[in-house]
């Protein structure tokens, strides 16, 4: 009995995986690539860069303002707490806002939307569901599609999670190309850990 419960646990396992493998494969037969180079294009140059949402995307958001201060871009991550007490002060005409919201229609997320607009910041919605409200009030619309998520239950943020996470890294490959950023730049801002001993040792 304890084999065949074992045998269940990693078929899920294995399960899991391949639904997650999928969800980033798939990125590349549904990407809109003419928004996705607007997107890039705008990343590459404006001002300031602020990366909004709420939880699991909030987490994915924050991971993608710090790889772009890896390579330079003034990014911030904005708390959607945060932004409606003031935080949205940060923001500024001709910035970025890249807010990510897989049913597009986040709550938290919608009067940080109107002011968005109202400041004539540029929006960047990455989102499911090109009906809803982030879609709608987006300049640049980036889609993201998930046919299921890994769990059991169809429920967590997992597989939508990684595709999040997989977009934004091709984002950040694709601006790195377009700005030309260098090793030797990395290097400079990077003088801790394993990669820092190793690139300035």
């Amino acid at each position: 009995m304890k084999e065949l419960k074992e045998d269940a646990i990693l078929q899920r396992a294995i399960q899991s995986l391949k639904i997650e493998s999928k969800a980033i494969s798939d990125i590349i037969d549904y990407l809109d690539k003419e928004s996705f180079l607007k997107a890039v294009e705008v990343l590459s140059s404006c001002p300031k860069i602020i990366t909004c949402a709420s939880g699991s995307s909030g987490i994915a958001a924050k991971k993608f303002a710090h790889s772009l201060c890896c390579i330079e871009r003034n990014a911030q991550f904005l708390s959607p707490a945060e932004a409606i007490h003031g935080g949205m002060g940060c923001m500024k005409k001709g910035d970025a806002v890249v807010m990510v919201s897989r049913g597009g229609k986040t709550a938290e997320l919608l009067p940080i939307i109107e002011v968005c607009n109202k400041k004539e910041v540029i929006l960047i919605g990455v989102t499911e569901n090109l009906d809803a409200p982030l879609a709608k009030n987006s300049q640049i619309v980036v889609p993201m599609k998930i046919e299921k998520e890994s769990d059991g239950l169809n429920v967590m943020a997992t597989a939508s999670f990684v595709a999040t996470i997989a977009i934004f890294d091709a984002m950040l490959a694709s601006i790195m190309e377009t700005t030309g950023y260098s090793l030797e730049q990395f290097a400079l801002i990077h003088p801790g850990g394993a990669v820092g001993s190793r690139l300035n040792g």
